[in-house]
């Protein structure tokens, strides 16, 4: 990792949590409809996998998406517009928070189904292969996702055919409520990947760059023609499963309680010199702004035109 690589980790963390924190803040008050999953403790996962990606590599998101499409760099304030189901969200108020999506940067959606982006993701990456192009599909899931019919499916038909496609599988040791330990036949989900003839990488997912390093191998591998790989994320999240949950099932001994990704990071970016005090206040102070304007933006942005549930159907 270089300096320039760590400031934009910095950056975007801090967005993620600011704006995580500001949506649990507006939802309290009643002003978003339908539900929302915040990602709030899981940044170094989407940053460490993100800071490695452009525009015309695609992801595929979960219900908890938030951190995704901000760490692929979609614009706050249409995001915020859309959580909060106004006209100039980025799905035009019609998604929200389960539905966020960018296609212009490649954020192929977040999705409402349980593992409903294996299917996507591997077809992306056979658009990626047919064209010709040197890009890679990554797919985020969480533990639930992976004990789907679909996620074998997927890896077993992307190493068939050495798709570019990496799986990045964010354990944050609950499916809901349902822990990892109870619903998983295997200790990992990383070992599952010797089925389907891949690599498997268990990463510690609090520690964005172990998740830099290994995500940067399987890239590599992907874009070089080299198949799929499946990369297991330890991770923890701050909020329940959605705003509301009591989070009961939750224990004091839960692997990665209590560690903070951010200020994790925070301090070996500073031993590594990759970071200053002054360059975390900046960026810190600017996340601040940023998600405050996305929340100004949206407060002003007009409810959808009721015509316009007729728009952007297909029949």
């Amino acid at each position: 990792m270089e300096k320039q690589d760590a400031l934009w980790i910095y950056e975007k963390m801090n967005e993620i949590r600011q704006f995580e924190d500001e949506v649990h803040h507006i939802f309290s008050k009643g002003s978003i409809p339908g539900f929302v999953h915040l990602y709030a403790g899981e940044e170094a996962v989407a940053t460490g996998v993100m800071s490695q990606l452009d525009d015309d590599d695609y992801i595929t998101s979960t219900h908890r998406g938030h951190g995704h499409a901000i760490a692929k760099e979609c614009d706050l304030r249409y995001m915020m517009a859309e959580i909060m189901g106004k006209k100039d969200g980025l799905g035009k108020g019609k998604g929200g928070s389960m539905h966020v999506a960018d296609i212009d940067k490649g954020m192929l959606g977040a999705n409402g189904i349980v593992g409903g982006g294996f299917g996507l993701a591997t077809g992306a990456a056979i658009s990626i292969r047919n064209l010709g192009k040197e890009n890679v599909a990554v797919c985020f899931f969480g533990d639930g996702g992976a004990n789907e019919g679909i996620f074998h499916e997927a890896l077993n038909f992307a190493s068939i055919l050495d798709l570019p496609v990496v799986f990045i599988c964010e354990n944050n040791q609950y499916a809901e409520g349902t822990a990892h330990r109870y619903a998983s036949a295997t200790e990992t989900i990383a070992e599952r990947a010797s089925a389907y003839s891949m690599p498997g990488e268990f990463v510690d997912g609090i520690d964005v760059e172990d998740v830099f390093d290994k995500t940067k191998a399987a890239i590599e591998r992907a874009k070089n023609g080299e198949g799929p790989t499946l990369i297991e994320c330890s991770t923890y999240r701050n909020y329940g499963h959605f705003e509301g949950d009591e989070q009961k099932y939750k224990s004091s001994d839960d692997v990665n309680a209590g560690r903070d990704c951010i200020e994790e990071f925070k301090k070996k970016a500073m031993e590594n010199e990759w970071l200053t005090e002054e360059d975390a206040q900046r960026l810190e102070t600017d996340a601040k702004q940023k998600v405050e304007a996305a929340v100004e933006f949206a407060e002003n942005s007009p409810e959808p035109d009721i015509d316009s549930l007729y728009e952007d159907v297909f029949a």
